[in-house]
């Protein structure tokens, strides 16, 4: 399984060894412990359910399925797998050394800014209305049909809430890991603002 739950501390820059300076987003990880199996018998699919960092108090049916495991989980995510590995069972603990090494291609997915309401020149990069010869509809949308079918269209491009929604960015690289400081490092930015959990995971 190789997956990680983590969260974003910021962006720095790494120069390689042929002296190409390269951008790297660096994202901090606590120690992973492994809740519960999903089968295919019993659930429909199989998947590791793990948690990471520590709650300060738990719902009793929150804490009632991660008893076995004996730990407050602060974040719980599943990972799809095709089988479950027999060195993850209820309660070990997985380390990102043991998931990522230098070099490693993966995929980050996170909850990008809310910017809030926004109108269609910045949301959907609309072109302004003319300010000459009689225009009087500078940031207005337009028309969005006079007559036929008597109904706006889902899915039209209007004004509305701009960002906050899920993104994956793909084809990024490990580019350090760190276990003394629970830190690990990936080419390029990854979607959301400080603090706000990203997940890894590894692709071909």
């Amino acid at each position: 399984m190789k997956a990680l739950i983590t969260r974003k501390l910021g962006m720095t820059s790494t120069i390689a060894d042929d002296g190409v300076v390269q951008a790297v987003t660096l994202l901090s990880y606590a120690e992973h412990t492994v809740l519960a199996h999903k089968t295919e018998e019993k659930d429909g699919y199989t998947a590791v359910q793990v948690g990471s960092e520590t709650a300060k108090k738990l719902s009793k049916s929150v804490a009632g399925h991660v008893k076995a495991s004996k730990v407050m989980p602060k974040i719980i995510r599943e990972f799809r797998t095709p089988e479950i590995p027999e060195n993850l069972s209820v309660g070990s603990k997985i380390q990102a050394a043991d998931v990522f090494s230098v070099g490693d291609n993966v995929q980050a997915t996170g909850t990008t800014k809310g910017k809030g309401w926004a109108g269609t020149i910045r949301r959907h990069n609309f072109h302004r209305g003319r300010k000459t010869h009689g225009g009087g509809s500078y940031r207005r949308p337009g028309s969005i049909g006079s007559m036929y079918p008597q109904h706006i269209f889902k899915g039209t491009r209007m004004a509305g809430h701009l960002g906050h929604e899920q993104v994956t960015i793909r084809g990024l690289k490990v580019a350090l890991v760190d276990t003394e400081l629970g830190v690990i490092g990936v080419t390029g930015a990854v979607p959301g603002p400080k603090k706000s959990v990203v997940i890894l995971k590894g692709t071909k």
